[in-house]
């Protein structure tokens, strides 16, 4: 029998004997082996942390784009790991929370980038001075971990559970050793397979134990990361490991919890809050047959409305169909095994010690295109316990699978009280139209809810509802529920890094963070800052501007000028008991005068403003006071190319207004888009193209593609005589709905890829040559380009239309002929 392999040390492996037998959860065919014996797990967790310096050197850009393209990747072949779901009982809609969720956490990981510097280590907070002088100071920085993140998962979420954590730990610049739980251990594997087929990820980023590893914890050390995600009662034993303790080694747990939710006293049947909450309750109990850490156990209900709510839970599970997932009609699968259904039946036996059950049992499930009797299925079940402050089996029992337990309440705060029975859980939910009702719950809830969802008629479209984690927020709860956090945007990535203090004079600071402190020396340069590309500017770079000397006429036009006559700059004689002496310069004057001393006239990389932060008036400013600004180089921040923009990068200016006496009297932080350098292309000028051409005979080879070298220039010819609007009979080839993404790529500085198939009749008459020879050939390469040059120089304002890019004005035909000369002059080693 086939066993699910391990990827671990570089390779793919089998696990040592026979293993234990997995069978499909719908028809409980035996189709797969699980066996992690004779692997040698110190060399494992070993391997991680030696590769994982590749991870650590990486930016946190690096590693976001690296995210963001294996997401691309295997979002590309999803329809695989589909199939495979099906055999875990999950329905498509359950695969899609499992499968396109965890790439969706990917992708959201992937955006964290944009809010870290553009290196490999974090810089928190903000300086702090530890003297009077500035001279001694500290800041916080965040380095990655050097060992390796060790994810122990549950078998309910063999994708999501993977990604949800691995995308939080590569972005830290950390390893992962995956140990999917065995019973849908081979799904994960299908993931991985193809995350390694990539080679996306670098070697060691991720390795994979498929199946159950019971030593993994003794060799464990202080660099690594060890999370857990199942049952409450292992997780304890686990995290009381004598190797976790010995070498302090973090460990986060996300168990089971009794996740309740409420239904408000103000809906009441017919409003739109209690037929959201009765949709919500079955969802939860049905989706992935109940068996979510964030599912509904306890639906804890105004006491005049348990009957109401009773009958409309039953009528809304009497449309769930059961039955095999990969049926369209079907709305519930199967649960993972029938061991699992087993122990969801004893939980729920213990719950009716003091609950009845009123609705479903054990022994009646119709199922659709399946065979109950094979396969893992079990009706769904509600309780209905009537004395829940007094029994508290449905408060501390968890039946992991499509069940649930009503119960009532008084008033909210025994709502309240209820919700706190569940000792920790990792979600609440409260559907109420009443704001007071809602803050009153969750400011007195929150103590014991990892998160907590306010459902209403407002939100219902968008909400991703209770029983969805989400990788910007926090996931993980008090208690019960583990106490542990996962997610949360960059929380859960600073959770992966190690925090440092870090003190000295505000130059080695500097440094050391990458970014300007205050007080540091400055770094002048032999031109204007803004003279610089992106690539050049370095933290500390800095220009002092010359001296201006604000008039009573200045503040008098300003205020004019933007409407704003607050007194202290217009009325004089209304100065008496305020803070102001003269006639006083508005703040947003001096912020623009201060632009007007530091800003280069000319065009350059500077390509736009793009805000301001931190902003302070430190005193203020009179009439005849004289200022000067003193620009210094903050932090940059990288940025991918947008749209029609030039590659660009965002520069942070500290901006230090000082009067005359060198007094600092206002601050500011001034962001700039400044472009990045071209490097990748060569210029094609007049003399360049000519040099080129001169390389070129008749028996050059091309390093790829089919043209030949006289082939090559008629189509260049070709293009030129389109983009002078000689040509124009033709359609452009790319659908509508992609146009405006392919236009932008004219902007970034990207190679055109090779063997491009051509989408235009020219094609099909390449083996049709219109010149007689390879020289005659160039000539009118040449003639065609002159035209094209005067047409734009007689038609500035003029766009033609290109077959790929859709309608190009003068600078984009420019940037199309760069990028299509260096791509055919490279083709045939002309460059």
């Amino acid at each position: 029998m086939k066993k699910v392999q391990h990827y671990i040390n570089g390779k793919w492996i089998d696990g040592e004997g026979a293993g234990i037998p997995i069978l499909d959860s719908v028809t409980g065919e035996h189709f797969i082996n699980v066996t992690a014996d004779g692997l040698d797990i110190p060399s494992i967790l070993r391997y991680g942390r030696e590769k994982g310096e590749i991870l650590r050197k990486m930016t946190f850009q690096e590693r976001g784009l690296m995210l963001k393209k294996l997401a691309m990747y295997l979002n590309k072949r999803k329809d695989a790991f589909y199939e495979l779901s099906y055999r875990t009982g999950a329905t498509k809609i359950d695969s899609w929370i499992d499968i396109e969720g965890g790439f969706g956490n990917l992708f959201a990981n992937a955006s964290l980038r944009k809010l870290f510097p553009n290196q490999s280590y974090h810089v928190e907070g903000d300086p702090i001075d530890l003297s009077r002088g500035g001279r001694f100071m500290a800041h916080h920085i965040m380095v990655p971990r050097r060992g390796v993140a060790v994810h122990i998962n549950a078998y309910n979420f063999p994708v999501w559970g993977m990604l949800e954590k691995c995308a939080v730990n590569w972005m830290a610049g950390m390893p992962a050793v995956v140990l999917p739980a065995p019973q849908t251990a081979y799904l994960t594997e299908a993931v991985v397979k193809e995350i390694i087929a990539s080679g996306i990820l670098p070697e060691g980023a991720l390795q994979l134990i498929s199946g159950t590893a019971k030593t993994i914890l003794d060799t464990v050390q202080s660099q690594d990361v060890v999370t857990f995600t199942g049952s409450a009662s292992t997780g304890r034993l686990l995290k009381n490991h004598p190797q976790l303790i010995e070498e302090s080694v973090p460990f986060t747990m996300e168990a089971d919890s009794l996740n309740a939710s409420i239904l408000g006293e103000d809906a009441i049947p017919g409003t739109p809050e209690f037929n959201l909450f009765i949709k919500e309750v079955r969802k939860e109990m049905t989706v992935k047959a109940g068996q979510k850490c964030t599912a509904i156990r306890r639906i804890i209900v105004p006491e005049k409305l348990v009957e109401d709510v009773q009958i409309a839970i039953g009528m809304e599970l009497d449309k769930v169909t059961i039955g095999d997932p990969r049926l369209r009609e079907v709305r519930m699968g199967a649960l993972v095994d029938k061991k699992q259904c087993e122990s969801v039946k004893e939980q729920i036996q213990k719950i009716a010690r003091t609950a009845n059950i009123v609705y479903g049992n054990f022994d009646e499930v119709e199922t659709l295109g399946a065979d109950a009797s094979k396969g893992a299925f079990l009706k769904p079940i509600l309780l209905r316990e009537d004395n829940p402050l007094k029994n508290e089996a449905a408060h501390i029992t968890e039946a992991f699978g499509p069940v649930s337990t009503l119960m009532p309440y008084k008033n909210l705060e025994e709502a309240i009280q209820l919700s706190h029975m569940g000792k920790g859980s990792l979600v609440s939910s409260i559907c109420t139209y009443d704001d007071n009702i809602a803050k009153e719950y969750t400011i007195n809830a929150a103590s014991h809810h990892g998160r907590i969802l306010i459902l209403n008629r407002e939100n219902a479209q968008q909400s991703t509802g209770h029983g969805s984690p989400l990788p910007t927020l926090i996931h993980g709860g008090p208690g019960r529920a583990g106490g542990g956090e996962e997610m949360g945007g960059m929380r859960g990535i600073k959770h992966y890094l190690q925090r440092c203090a870090v003190q000295g004079t505000p130059t080695t600071l500097t440094e050391v963070t990458g970014i300007y402190q205050p007080k540091g020396a400055y770094k002048e340069t032999e031109k204007h800052p803004f003279q610089y590309h992106w690539e050049d500017i370095q933290p500390g770079m800095s220009l002092q501007t010359h001296k201006r000397t604000i008039t009573d006429g200045d503040i008098v036009n300003f205020a004019n000028l933007t409407w704003d006559h607050f007194y202290a700059h217009t009325d004089i004689t209304s100065l008496d008991g305020s803070i102001f002496e003269k006639r006083t310069a508005h703040g947003y004057f001096i912020l623009a005068a201060a632009a007007g001393l530091f800003v280069y006239p000319n065009k350059g990389p500077v390509a736009a403003n793009y805000g301001l932060e931190d902003c302070r008036f430190l005193r203020p400013l009179y009439h005849n006071d004289t200022i000067y600004v003193r620009l210094t180089c903050k932090q940059k921040i990288d940025r991918e190319q947008r749209g029609t923009e030039l590659p660009s990068g965002i520069v942070k200016w500290y901006g230090e207004v000082f009067d005359t006496d060198d007094e600092l009297v206002a601050i500011v932080t001034v962001l700039t888009m400044v472009q990045k350098k071209q490097t990748v292309f060569v210029e094609m000028t007049s003399e360049k193209i000519n040099e080129c051409l001169s390389k070129l005979s008749k028996d050059s080879k091309p390093q790829w593609g089919s043209l030949t070298p006289q082939h090559m220039l008629e189509h260049l010819e070709y293009a030129y005589r389109i983009a002078s609007g000689e040509i124009q009979d033709f359609e452009i080839a790319t659908p509508e709905k992609i146009l405006e993404k392919v236009h932008s790529t004219l902007y970034n500085y990207d190679k055109m890829p090779r063997e491009y198939d051509f989408p235009l009749r020219e094609k099909s008459k390449m083996s049709e040559l219109k010149h007689p020879d390879l020289e005659t050939a160039k000539q009118k390469l040449l003639d065609a380009r002159e035209e094209y040059l005067q047409y734009f120089k007689d038609n500035p304002d003029a766009k033609t239309k290109n077959v790929v890019f859709g309608e190009l004005n003068r600078f984009e035909w420019y940037l199309m002929e760069r990028k299509h000369l260096n791509h055919h002059f490279e083709q045939f080693k002309l460059l």
